[in-house]
């Protein structure tokens, strides 16, 4: 039997109900653990083939970056509001367990990205995110500058409300409401994308996954911060660097095969063909 985790915010009360609930139809397929997200003390020892992520998008960003080391597949539960990460919903999990269980899926790989900030030439925050890392203002309503090179040579300067710099599973989420590309999750690339550009020619770059991107913060202003996957936060002051590469691991996740992607896109985005016109 496989050794699963079911993972979620006990906190919230439709998470904790839907676990419970779902607790015996589990034990009866596999040995298993339920464990809270924010239980950080647990995730650094725990051990399964699978984890099962209740919640939303937000919650499977989580745990991509707290079993970052663990290189556990994860499969998302969709109990939130969008779920573009999130495979199942709860109608399909007797299916999709029995099918998980007998070996009947794939893993497909996820690019990371690995985030430092540098201040006076020292590593001062590092983190991993799954979906982008975004350099924006937090308080006062004024542009911000900010300098972007890739592979140490200076690209332009952007006056803005902020930088996007996403992973291709990051371009459906900050970066895709900013106006930036889609791109699909099988490539390896960073989308960068300027938020409420000053000059209307800045425009979304997409560059190779083996580049290094650094945005350097050269505003004088207080209240601008890193935010990473809109969960992870650091201070960013004037000169300041921020370097972003692609993380030496990549996130494991459970593909049923169920669903392509351009499905996903469909449904979530709400994508339709011609409007079939009434001519007669």
């Amino acid at each position: 039997m496989k050794k699963i985790i079911l993972l979620g915010d006990k906190s919230k009360k439709k998470i904790r109900e839907t676990i419970t609930k779902l607790e015996p139809l589990f034990r009866k397929k596999a040995h298993l653990s339920i464990i809270d997200i924010s239980d950080e003390d647990e995730l650094k020892n725990v051990s399964a083939d699978i984890a099962f992520v209740f919640g939303g998008d937000g919650t499977i960003l989580s745990a991509s970056r707290k079993l970052y080391s663990k290189q556990i597949p994860l499969i998302g539960v969709h109990l939130g509001k969008f779920g573009f990460l999130a495979e199942l919903t709860l109608q399909d999990i007797d299916d999709s367990l029995e099918r998980i269980c007998s070996g009947e899926y794939v893993v497909s790989q996820r690019m990371l990205l690995a985030c430092k900030v540098i201040r006076a030439g020292q590593v001062i925050n590092e983190t991993v995110g799954l979906n982008d890392a975004v350099i924006s203002r937090t308080s006062l309503s004024r542009l911000i500058s900010i300098k972007l090179y890739v592979n140490e040579k200076i690209v332009t300067t952007y006056s803005c409300d902020g930088l996007i710099v996403s992973t291709p599973a990051g371009t459906t989420a900050h970066s895709l409401s900013a106006g930036g590309p889609i791109v699909t999750p099988d490539m390896e690339a960073f989308a960068i994308t300027p938020i409420c550009p000053h000059t209307l020619s800045n425009r979304p770059l997409v560059v190779s996954g083996n580049s290094k991107v650094e945005m350097e913060q050269i505003s004088e202003s207080k209240g601008i911060g890193l935010t990473v996957d809109g969960q992870v936060y650091f201070d960013v002051k004037a000169g300041d660097r921020v370097v972003i590469e692609k993380a030496e691991k990549k996130l494991q996740l459970i593909d049923t095969q169920t669903r392509t992607f351009y499905d996903v896109l469909k449904e979530k985005l709400n994508w339709r063909g011609q409007p079939a016109y009434d001519i007669n």
